[in-house]
């Protein structure tokens, strides 16, 4: 069966811009131009065509999936497989959120009572779903199934005091961080308060601190690109001067 563009599109649910768009970055080409000038895409074109929908569907950007479906290991089975699994989490994630939003309704109601654990139960567990998928491969290779299952009870249990502490916290690293950057130095009391909000930060989500976990950390997010993005969002070079002024603190700097 082949397809062009307008069939391809209707069939997809997608405009015929964005398949020219795609063509134009790479991201999926026609099998082939037909002797009229028109793109002609086959089931191999449109297999590919739902992999790249899936992956939009679950937040991945352009350049990111066109790494992931050009490389020459990319097996589509196995990609399937991670789509399912991550699909199931999100299912699981919109359970969750429905069963808090029932449970808040029966509460304004007065046909029960609800904690103040109770409320938030869904997002942290949302949050951690997450986290998994972002980073959970990494984190797991780096620190080991055990320290990231601590980690995250430690998150679930947290109390609304407790969470609100971290964000005061985190807040208070950032403010200081940018203090800190008007001079360039790490080593500055400035920055090196920032480290050490940055520790007190880690600890609320650790059950215990080192100084060589904490430097790791701090270097993952220079070199992990999305650690980087999220520290450089206000400021580019955050997240290298938090790594700097971390190896400071820690006494793992280089000479």
């Amino acid at each position: 069966m082949e397809y062009t563009v307008q069939k391809l599109g209707a069939l997809a649910g997608v405009s015929t811009r964005t398949l020219r768009y795609y063509d134009e970055i790479g991201i999926l080409r026609p099998a082939r131009i037909n002797s009229s000038g028109y793109r002609i895409y086959g089931q191999a074109e449109v297999d590919r065509l739902q992999q790249i929908l899936f992956y939009r569907e679950l937040g991945l950007s352009l350049e990111g999936i066109k790494e992931l479906v050009t490389a020459p290991s990319f097996d589509g089975a196995r990609a399937l497989r991670e789509h399912h699994e991550k699909l199931l989490q999100r299912k699981q994630q919109l359970e969750m959120l429905i069963l808090n939003v029932e449970k808040t309704l029966a509460q304004a109601e007065g046909r029960i009572t609800m904690s103040n654990e109770e409320k938030f139960a869904g997002f942290k567990q949302k949050l951690i779903d997450d986290n998994e998928q972002k980073y959970g491969q990494e984190i797991r290779e780096k620190y080991g199934d055990e320290a990231v299952e601590k980690s995250n009870r430690k998150l679930k249990n947290m109390t609304e005091e407790q969470h609100a502490a971290i964000q005061q916290v985190e807040a208070e690293m950032f403010s200081v961080l940018e203090q800190a950057m008007e001079d360039g130095d790490p080593a500055s009391v400035l920055a090196q308060k920032a480290a050490d909000l940055h520790r007190q930060w880690l600890t609320f989500h650790w059950d215990t601190y080192s100084k060589e976990a904490h430097a790791g950390v701090a270097q993952m997010y220079v070199d992990d690109e999305r650690f980087t993005a999220y520290y450089d969002k206000t400021r580019p070079g955050t997240a290298k001067f938090l790594r700097d002024a971390v190896h400071v603190y820690a006494g793992t700097q280089q000479e």
